[in-house]
C-alpha cells in the first residue's frame, strides 16, 4: 500500500509503501505420532506450526527447512503447498502471508524444541489443543481435510529438496 509522507527533516514529500510480510509454516507429519506443534514463548502465546519469517533473498522452501531447524531441531523433506494464507488479521502484529508445506522428518527422534519455541511435540490429530496461535486452527483444518483424502498437494517448486 502506498502512503505519501513528508520528511520530518526537509519537509518534502515521499512515498512509503507497507506491504505484507512473508512466512512459511510446515505441517511435518507421521501417521502413528501426529503432527509437530510448537508451544510459542514469544506473543503472540499459544501453539502453533513451527514456521517463520522468510529471510530477504531466500526460497519460500529454503525458509521452510531453515525454520524447521531452527525450531524443531528437524531435518525435513518438503511433500508438497498445502496453501497460501493471507487474511490481513491472521498475525496480531503485522499483517503477513504465509506459505504452508506438508514435510515428513528426515528423523523424527530428532525432535527438540529451539529458537522460538518453549516446547515441541508430536500431537494426535484428534488431541490438538485448543489455544491456537494466529490462523493454526483453519491451517489444521485444510491440513486434515488432506489427510483424509478430501484435498491435494500442490508441488513444491523445488521439487521438495
Amino acid at each position: 500500500m502506498k502512503k505519501d509522507v513528508l520528511c520530518p527533516h526537509c519537509g518534502k514529500s515521499y512515498s512509503m509503501y507497507r506491504n505484507p510480510t512473508p512466512t512459511t509454516d510446515v505441517l511435518i507429519y507421521e501417521p502413528d505420532m501426529g503432527v509437530v506443534l510448537i508451544e510459542r514463548k514469544n506473543p503472540p502465546y499459544g501453539y502453533a506450526i513451527p514456521g517463520g519469517f522468510i529471510d530477504e533473498g531466500e526460497t519460500a522452501e529454503h525458509a521452510a527447512r531453515r525454520e524447521m531447524r531452527e525450531e524443531t531441531g528437524l531435518d525435513v523433506d518438503l511433500l508438497g503447498l498445502l496453501g497460501v494464507y493471507s487474511d490481513p488479521l491472521r498475525d496480531p502484529r503485522l499483517h503477513t502471508i504465509s506459505t504452508v508445506y506438508v514435510g515428513k522428518a528426515k528423523d523424527p527422534a530428532k525432535l527438540h524444541a529451539g529458537d522460538d519455541a518453549r516446547t515441541a511435540r508430536f500431537v494426535a490429530l484428534d488431541a490438538l489443543p485448543q489455544d491456537m496461535a494466529f490462523d493454526h486452527k483453519q491451517i489444521l483444518e485444510d491440513f486434515l481435510a488432506y489427510v483424509l483424502g478430501r484435498r491435494t498437494l500442490a508441488p513444491c517448486s523445488d521439487g521438495g529438496r
